[in-house]
C-alpha cells in the first residue's frame, strides 16, 4: 500500500507525462516534424523494370501557425531534393480548423507549390476541404473553385475526373484523378440532406485508350473497394493517418471503413493502395504517432 507522499509523486509524475505527451501532440510533432516514408512495391499490373519514383503530397492544410508559408516552402524544398520523377498533390490545401491565429492566401501556398520540380511534372487533385472552403462552389454544385484556380495559375495541371497518358524512359503510364468523393456538403443553405461526390470513377478509366499501367489519384480512400484490378496503383491522402495512431491503430478516421485504409501500404484482391500520412492536421492540430510525411513510392 503506498503512502499520502509516494501518492502525490505518483500523481505529479502523471500530471508532468500528460504534460509533455500534450505538448509534444500539439506542439512537436505538427509543428516541427517532417519525415520521408518510402514504399517500394511491385503491383501485379506494373511492368517489372518500369521504374518510376513518385513523391506524393496530401493534406498541406495551409494555415497560420500549424502550416504555413514557410513550412510549405520547406516541405517543397525536401520533396525536390529527393528527385522524384512525377510529383503528385493528393488535395486538401485549404483549411478549415478553428484553432487558427491566421489564414494562408490561395495564391501563396500554391506560389510554394509552383516550385516543385519533376521530369514528368506536378499534377494535382482537389480535397473535400477545397470544396468545402468554396462556398460559391458549394451553391453552385459545381465548378471551379478557388483552390483549384490558384494551382491552375501556378501552372500546375488539377485532375478533375481525367486521365493523361505519361511517356517514361520508352515506356508509358496513364495518371487518372477523381473529383473529391465527399465534395458538397449537405445544409438547409445548399439545399442538400447528405454529402455528394462529384468523382466519376467509370467515365475516368473509359478515357484510358491502351493497355498501359495506370497510377489513380483519389483524396479519400474509400473508393478503393470499386477500384479494378487492372489499375496498377491508387494513391489517397484524406485521413492523416487519424492524426493519432498508437501501435498501428487509428481510433478516429474520416472514413466509413474505419481503421481499413487509415495508413500505409494496403492489399486487397491484388490491388494496391497508399494512404499518405499527410503533412497537415485537420478539426484539431494534433498529431501523435503519426508525423507529417513526404510520402515517395517507388514502383518497378
Amino acid at each position: 500500500m503506498i503512502n499520502r507522499r509516494q501518492f502525490l509523486k505518483l500523481i505529479g509524475a502523471g500530471a508532468v507525462g500528460g504534460a509533455a505527451l500534450a505538448s509534444y501532440a500539439f506542439a512537436i510533432e505538427p509543428l516541427w516534424r517532417l519525415r520521408t516514408v518510402t514504399h517500394r512495391i511491385q503491383p501485379r499490373t506494373w511492368p517489372r523494370g518500369q521504374r518510376l519514383r513518385i513523391a506524393a503530397l496530401a493534406d498541406f492544410h495551409a494555415c497560420e501557425p500549424w502550416m504555413t508559408r514557410q513550412r510549405i516552402a520547406a516541405v517543397c524544398e525536401k520533396a525536390n531534393a529527393l528527385k522524384p520523377d512525377i510529383t503528385l498533390l493528393l488535395g486538401d490545401f485549404v483549411s478549415s480548423m478553428n484553432f487558427v491565429t491566421g489564414t494562408v492566401a490561395h495564391k501563396e501556398w500554391a506560389s510554394e507549390l509552383s516550385k516543385l520540380t519533376a521530369p514528368l511534372g506536378v499534377h494535382a487533385i482537389q480535397g473535400n476541404h477545397d470544396w468545402w472552403e468554396d462556398v460559391a462552389a458549394q451553391r453552385t454544385g459545381g465548378g471551379e473553385t478557388a483552390a483549384c484556380k490558384a494551382l491552375r495559375n501556378a501552372n500546375i495541371p488539377v485532375f478533375e475526373n481525367d486521365a493523361v497518358r505519361i511517356d517514361h524512359n520508352g515506356a508509358s503510364f496513364w495518371l487518372a484523378g477523381l473529383s473529391s468523393q465527399w465534395a458538397l456538403k449537405p445544409g438547409r443553405r445548399y439545399g442538400r440532406t447528405q454529402m455528394i461526390g462529384l468523382d466519376d470513377l467509370d467515365g475516368t478509366l473509359a478515357k484510358i485508350t491502351d493497355e498501359a499501367p495506370v497510377i489513380v489519384m483519389a483524396h479519400e480512400p474509400d473508393i478503393f473497394p470499386q477500384i479494378p484490378k487492372d489499375v496498377a496503383l491508387t494513391l489517397s491522402g484524406h485521413t492523416h493517418g487519424g492524426q493519432v495512431r498508437l501501435f498501428g491503430y487509428s481510433p478516429v478516421v474520416p472514413s466509413k471503413f474505419g481503421d481499413r485504409y487509415a495508413y500505409g501500404h494496403i492489399v486487397e484482391d491484388e490491388r494496391d493502395l497508399i494512404v499518405s500520412g499527410g503533412l497537415g492536421c485537420s478539426i484539431l492540430p494534433v498529431r501523435f504517432g503519426v508525423p507529417p510525411e513526404i510520402t515517395v513510392v517507388e514502383l518497378g
